[in-house]
């Protein structure tokens, strides 16, 4: 019953041969394999438009060097107080970004308040040297809560961003999942809506090492072959990223991954509602569940097998957790199995 973290997950065998299909012989080196530029095509094909994409080898690393892109002078990006880019990440895009700074938004169920937003842009403004200049806006897909912007969202946010002429990336650790949960295309959850630079993750759904910087707008991209290479992610065989990207892609694995790990989060969820030891914080909206537990049935639970994280509980009033309760995450993926759910509601009460 390991409901940790997605990353905890083993490779998918399909992706796993695909590496080693691709592990002998000589290919050149630097994204210039035949290889690479088959799996940049298929980019284009997924997103239905001209983009420029680049590999990298961590979410963090495709989230900092995406903002970094848009570096001004005493930059400022906005995003949830949650993000993972300003709560997990060590200070990666101020340092990747030479001293920018993150201006955290609130909002309940790791979606930001767009009147919170749209103040907080209005009390910076770039013509007023002291405060800093506004240069981006982010936001995760799915979200750190377990939750997803719909179309609307996302091009409500769109919306703010442009008034205000900033560029707006999307943290897509879990792009997948939150695809199939909205069942659109790549293309409506991103540039239709007004997306301009996407961290496009693989690593979680069932891929190794494989992460994405996928650009929309053109203006983003004169500089990222150089931010790439100078924060070490220029990888030299990078045809291994891009074999496992080709068996990613290949048969729709990718939507499917998703799919089952989903559906796992969802029976695990109807579970936690049958209890009377446990309960949702929150509906899941993808792999991630949230819960409540009785702190003595953490307990129980992990004396039984059961591996997951303690939670931070929320102050935004999206849930209370009494005191001899606690606040839980539990994560599903492409390996996890129906034995494991059932297993896990046998011995949840």
């Amino acid at each position: 019953m390991i409901f940790a973290s997605d990353n905890w997950a083993a490779i998918h065998p399909k992706i796993a041969d695909n590496v080693s299909r691709h592990s002998i012989g000589y290919a050149p080196a630097y994204g210039n394999s035949d290889l690479d530029k088959s799996v940049e095509a298929t980019f284009a094909e997924i997103f239905e438009c001209e983009v420029s994409v680049y590999f990298v080898a961590t979410g963090t690393a495709a989230n900092s060097l995406s903002i970094a892109a848009t570096n001004k002078p005493g930059g400022i990006t906005f995003c949830h107080s949650a993000a993972h880019v300003a709560e997990d990440e060590c200070g990666a895009v101020e340092y990747l970004t030479g001293g920018s700074r993150l201006h955290l938004i609130p909002g309940k169920y790791g979606k930001m308040e767009l009147p919170a937003l749209e103040k907080a842009i209005a009390k910076n403004p770039a013509a007023f040297v002291h405060g800093g200049q506004p240069m981006a806006l982010t936001i995760t897909q799915a979200t750190e809560a377990g939750t997803i912007h719909s179309l609307d969202e996302i091009a409500a946010i769109s919306a703010i961003a442009k008034k205000n002429e900033l560029p707006l990336h999307m943290d897509g650790v879990r792009f997948a999942n939150a695809l199939v949960t909205l069942g659109v295309t790549p293309a409506e959850m991103t540039w239709k809506r007004g997306v301009d630079i996407l961290s496009f993750g693989a690593t979680k759904n069932g891929c190794w090492c494989a992460e994405a910087i996928v650009i929309f707008n053109k203006n983003l991209d004169t500089q990222m072959p150089f931010l790439r290479k100078r924060g070490a992610q220029l990888f030299s065989k990078s045809r291994f990223i891009s074999a496992q990207f080709e068996a990613y892609f290949k048969d729709d694995l990718w939507l499917d991954t998703a799919r089952h790990s989903n559906a796992m989060a969802t029976n695990l969820a109807g579970i936690i509602e049958k209890s009377a030891s446990a309960r949702l914080a929150w509906q899941p909206q993808a792999n991630e569940v949230f819960a409540i537990l009785k702190t003595k049935t953490c307990e129980t639970l992990r004396e039984l097998g059961a591996v997951f994280y303690d939670w931070h509980a929320p102050t935004d009033g999206s849930a209370t957790v009494n005191i001899d309760e606690t606040m839980v995450r539990f994560v599903t993926s492409f390996a996890t199995t129906t034995d494991e759910i059932i297993t896990f509601s046998k011995v949840l009460d």
